[in-house]
């Protein structure tokens, strides 16, 4: 009689014996020549234990192959227009490549649980391998995309009237075909569609939806970009009990306002915004002590005494999180009658603040400070230009703000000072080329500007440092729960994977035995590189070793800025994090029970993760704006040439940036003078016979081929020169069998910035 014992050993044998091949229940049936029902029901119980000791597993055709079930773990979905994909793993270096049968319908940005099915191999730059299990969460539930009608034939076979398809390179393979409900779009509408039903076996290459909203033809003003703000999930118009609520609310300070609240309305405070900055939500005022030391009044629009705690208010702006801003417009998190009107501290009238008080010392340290709610009056709308000027000598703005001078240039000594201090102490300083792109009336780029920012910007940008980094520190010392702004350490073996890339340029960072690399460190690094041939790659792979900014109910600091503690308290117009800090002043300032701590405690985790989420969402949109129209820019320009120096290298190319901050790609099927391998540990691609060497940094000239605005993509191939530089540097590539690289494409240009001024002017 045959037991399970012996049925488990018949079957090991036969998998080992045959390994590599999947067998279902029947072929081993016949495989053990097994005619009884008993042997079957045998057979099916000692297959069940061999999975159960993870002996054997069923692959994703349900069938039964030698060795424990693959690794499964969960990851985001990164596809790429031909059809594969890369996952990226928390805490993997290296993503695992999806090639495409294994993709199992998953589509970009989708959260998927895969199964491993090669293991990276040691010494193999390639990563490892494997398949879709399952898609755990769908990114993209709606789409913006372009109607095309179907024919009145294919109309009455499929019941559907036509198809929208994104514009977005990895999404535009799956056109969404649509049914009449109601109103029948036109040719080249976009429409915002509902997905409700995504590729499968069925129909691989395309999904259903229901059309929410038309918001135009694609040709129309402004329709190019409303479809990139939609795509986004970007809120834009208020909801009625919002703007009752807006309209509900004094256009100025009453009596009942000033109740409890400090009035300095005799301080000459100012505002320094940019030329076209029309919500104001800083000042400053400046004064010398008889101890020497300076007084440093920052002083910040009291938002969230209109934007109550639960209002339908309230959770509008949770839900927006951020105000975005586009080259022809603003998407305010408030709505305009708040951001420019009682909110806004304009000159010459009251307004209520939260104010933050330091004495600095000659050396750059709050020795003191108070933070409190006050009545201010703005004693003048000064621009960045106007004050660059003053501080220049210009006489006759010297004179129109006489009595501000003083003050002003006071506030450039402290500035200095300041700086010198965040320097010191080791705050890492990368100085971007900001560029605004100018618009007609019709939205159409006509002018791309570069500016660079003066010493009053780098000064308000300083003073609005020392109030996130006082009032984060002051009330992490009261161990009150608070939300924080927040840069964690990078992780080791991206600093190692750093030291290593910058020791062969003979720059050597040693940390002292037992202690982590410091911000100091790396400052120190930015500093050495400055002015020289190298200084574009280290700042880039630098920039690239870095964590991203979130935040968080943890003081966990700011490695950038070298700062322990730090939030974000200046701009509560245009970020919620900022109003919920003063919300939290303010409550505190009345309770600083248990109880009112406890419910903080459980808030601010939430707030946190939404506000890092929607910040995320508007850079994005930012930055496809922008893409979007320096495209458009460049769309009259091809067959020119042009000046460029190289942004970025990747296996599959380089990208190359313009004077005017404009970025395209040169793909590697365009550079036909040789065969170019990718060298990733110096980020260079080298020439096989040429020995001809592209690394980030270098000059180089192009020809502007092709600009393809609906993929907000630009194409150059090289011009030739006999002054490429060449290398030994091929000599580090190992042959390794080519596979297809994972397609990415960096932003173009700065994020935008607030009203098109810098936003680090007043935020890190």
């Amino acid at each position: 009689m045959t037991t399970i014992g012996h049925m488990r050993n018949e079957l090991l044998s036969t998998f080992r014996k045959n390994q590599g091949v999947a067998y279902s229940t029947t072929t081993l049936n016949k495989a053990l020549k097994l005619d009884s029902a008993d042997d079957f029901k045998l057979l099916v119980q000692a297959l069940t234990g061999l999975e159960n000791d993870n002996l054997i597993h069923q692959n994703q055709n349900n069938l039964y192959v030698l060795g424990g079930k693959p690794q499964q773990l969960l990851g985001v979905f990164h596809g790429n227009e031909k059809g594969f994909g890369f996952v990226a793993i928390e805490g993997e270096d290296n993503d695992a490549f999806i090639a495409p049968p294994n993709t199992n319908f998953a589509l970009d940005g989708d959260t998927v649980e895969i199964a491993i099915t090669r293991p990276a191999r040691p010494g193999d730059s390639r990563g490892p391998e494997g398949r879709v299990v399952s898609v755990v969460e769908r990114k993209s539930t709606a789409l913006v995309g372009e109607y095309r009608p179907l024919s009145d034939e294919d109309r009455q076979k499929t019941g559907f009237i036509g198809t929208v398809t994104s514009h977005e390179k990895k999404m535009n393979r799956y056109p969404i075909y649509v049914k009449d409900t109601g109103t029948i779009p036109e040719l080249g509408d976009m429409l915002l569609v509902n997905i409700t039903s995504y590729p499968d076996a069925d129909h691989p290459d395309r999904m259903e939806g229901i059309i929410v909203q038309s918001l135009g033809n694609k040709n129309a003003p402004g329709v190019d970009v409303l479809s990139l703000v939609y795509a986004n999930k970007i809120r834009t118009e208020f909801p009625d009990e919002v703007m009752a609520q807006t309209n509900e609310i004094p256009d100025h300070v009453t009596d009942a306002d000033r109740v409890g609240r400090r009035d300095i309305t005799d301080q000459p405070v100012v505002t320094i915004d940019g030329d076209d900055s029309k919500d104001f939500d800083d000042a400053v005022v400046l004064w010398k002590l008889p101890n020497g030391n300076y007084h440093l009044g920052v002083h910040i629009a009291d938002v969230s005494y209109y934007v109550t705690e639960g209002s339908a208010l309230d959770q509008e702006s949770y839900e927006r999180g951020t105000s975005t801003y586009l080259t022809d417009r603003v998407i305010p998190m408030l709505p305009f009658r708040l951001s420019n009107g009682i909110c806004s501290l304009n000159p010459d009238v009251d307004r209520l603040a939260m104010s933050c008080d330091m004495e600095i010392d000659r050396s750059g340290h709050v020795v003191k400070h108070e933070i409190y709610q006050s009545v201010i009056r703005s004693h003048a709308r000064l621009t960045y230009n106007n004050v660059n000027k003053i501080l220049e000598g210009d006489e006759v703005l010297r004179d129109l703000y006489k009595d501000l001078v003083p003050m002003l240039e006071q506030m450039g000594e402290l500035h200095e000072i300041m700086y010198k201090m965040r320097h010191g102490r080791g705050a890492i300083d990368f100085e971007e080329t900001e560029a605004q792109i100018v618009v007609d009336e019709d939205g159409h780029p006509i002018d791309i500007v570069l500016r660079e920012r003066g010493t009053s910007e780098k000064m308000i940008e300083s003073f609005m440092l020392a109030a996130n980094e006082t009032v984060a520190e002051h009330y992490n010392t009261k161990h009150l729960p608070f939300i924080y702004r927040v840069h964690e350490t990078p992780d080791e073996d991206r600093i190692k994977d750093f030291m290593d890339f910058i020791a062969s340029f003979g720059i050597k960072v040693t940390a002292p035995k037992g202690q982590t690399v410091t911000p100091k460190m790396l400052q120190q690094v930015v500093t050495d590189v400055t002015d020289t041939p190298e200084e574009a790659m280290v700042n880039v792979k630098l920039l690239r070793s870095l964590k991203q900014a979130h935040y968080s109910e943890d003081p966990l600091g700011h490695f950038g800025l070298a700062a322990k503690y730090y939030t974000h308290f200046t701009s509560p117009i245009r970020r919620y994090p900022d109003l919920i800090s003063h919300r939290l002043i303010r409550s505190y300032a009345a309770d600083t029970s248990d109880k009112n701590q406890a419910k903080w405690s459980e808030k601010l985790p939430d707030i946190a993760l939404q506000s890092s989420t929607q910040e995320r969402r508007s850079i994005d949109t930012e930055r496809a704006v922008d893409d979007l129209k320096k495209a458009e820019y460049m769309l009259d320009k091809v067959g020119e040439e042009f000046d460029a120096v190289v942004s970025s290298v990747t296996s599959f190319g380089m990208f190359i940036a313009l004077p005017n901050t404009v970025e395209g790609l040169v793909h590697i099927s365009r550079m036909k003078d040789d065969y170019y391998s990718f060298v990733e540990s110096q980020m260079a691609l080298v020439g096989q016979t040429t020995a001809k060497t592209y690394r980030i940094g270098q000059p180089l000239r192009v020809k502007l081929d092709n600009v393809d605005v609906d993929q907000r993509q630009i194409d150059f191939s090289l011009v030739p020169s006999d002054d490429t530089p060449t290398s030994n540097l091929g000599e580090l590539v190992k042959p390794q069998p080519r596979r297809a690289p994972r397609d990415h494409k960096p932003s173009q240009g700065g994020r935008p910035n607030k009203n098109n001024q810098n936003r680090n002017t007043r935020s890190k």
